[in-house]
């Protein structure tokens, strides 16, 4: 699975976990160039604390696009050191 964003391919991975409908990537999947972290946080009452990340290709900007859950509860063990994008936000997945 590849995550695109204006043409620019900033994840892509074989190793894909879907959980609630959305693609969880392996970590080492990530461009490290086109993500920069923010402050925002959201809580999952079955997964745990979120942080996300902007997307940055050039000079376009989409802000918290990204999220993961670094220490996630045990019934979401299986997306530790994953992430997801938010659908809609402008990144395409194929």
């Amino acid at each position: 699975m590849q995550a695109v964003f204006n043409g620019t391919v900033i994840a892509e991975s074989e190793d894909i976990v879907m959980v609630d409908g959305n693609p969880y990537f392996p970590r080492a999947s990530m461009h490290a160039d086109y993500f920069r972290d923010s402050s925002h946080t959201t809580v999952c009452g079955w997964k745990g604390t979120a942080r996300y990340w902007d997307v940055v290709v050039g000079d376009q900007v989409i802000s918290n696009a990204v999220w993961s859950y670094e220490s996630p509860k045990p019934e979401a063990e299986q997306i530790r050191e994953r992430f997801a994008f938010y659908r809609g936000k402008g990144v395409e997945l194929s």
